[in-house]
């Protein structure tokens, strides 16, 4: 009986918080649907195009600060998702100018390490280690004959930081459910998708026209960085780099 109480309770709460959340997640939603309404074209690169596809990075800005605001408190997990946040958003305005595609990368890489310092090495998870280190290797494989110098380096060492940043987010799904939390499962998630936007990005631009790729694109990687920002709703102090 005190477990289905507890059970309960705790469903009520998580309720609770989904009421509290949609508000703070209105700049993000909002500027998201200008982002693919006005759908501006690629090949007009301008500071405002630049601005429309930041914004909803910046909405979920808003919304880890929002909910510290609430809270009165700024986890260390949140300001790393934050850092994280606005590295991507530096990333964005880079990438809507082709000559700016490798500092792009780099704001990215950034933006990962900061997940990943998030995320934390709790628990380590070896197996899950050597499996996305074989799937980030075979998929840098197939990129590399398309690959021209600086790219082989940098598509190389961002391959591997967002294998490490999956990693890292996976690795903290428990499959007990004493340990499971919906907020590590959104992260992993969104880690999940957003490597999926990535890798979509580097076939499309390296290897061959992908159909459709803007739109798996950007729906992809702002879907990821939504259940990334998500996973802030639940305090953990799994940013720690402990090995126990």
């Amino acid at each position: 009986m005190d477990i289905l109480e507890s059970d309960k309770r705790y469903r009520k709460k998580t309720l609770a918080t989904v009421w509290n959340v949609v508000p703070k997640l209105l700049p993000f939603l909002k500027t998201s649907c200008i982002y693919f309404v006005l759908w501006l074209p690629l090949n007009e690169p301008s500071w405002y195009s630049a601005l429309i596809k930041c914004l909803p990075i910046l909405g979920l800005c808003f919304f880890i600060g929002a909910h510290a605001a609430s809270l009165r408190h700024l986890t260390p997990y949140a300001r790393m998702v934050f850092l994280g946040l606005l590295f991507s958003a530096l990333g964005d305005v880079c990438l809507i100018w082709p000559a700016c595609f490798l500092h792009g990368m780099v704001m990215f890489g950034l933006a990962h390490l900061f997940y990943t310092f998030a995320f934390g090495l709790r628990p380590f998870n070896l197996r899950l280690f050597v499996l996305l280190a074989l799937l980030s290797g075979a998929f840098y494989t197939v990129l590399f004959p398309y690959l021209q110098e600086p790219f082989v380096y940098m598509v190389g060492g961002y391959a591997a930081l967002i294998g490490t940043m999956s990693w890292r987010a996976l690795a903290r799904v428990r499959l007990s459910s004493y340990h499971r939390s919906w907020a590590r499962i959104s992260a992993a998630l969104g880690a999940v998708v957003f490597m999926v936007s990535d890798c979509t990005l580097a076939v499309d631009k390296f290897c061959f026209p992908v159909p459709h790729s803007r739109l798996l694109i950007m729906s992809t990687y702002y879907a990821g960085q939504l259940l990334i920002a998500l996973s802030v709703l639940e305090t953990s102090d799994d940013f720690l780099w402990k090995m126990k």
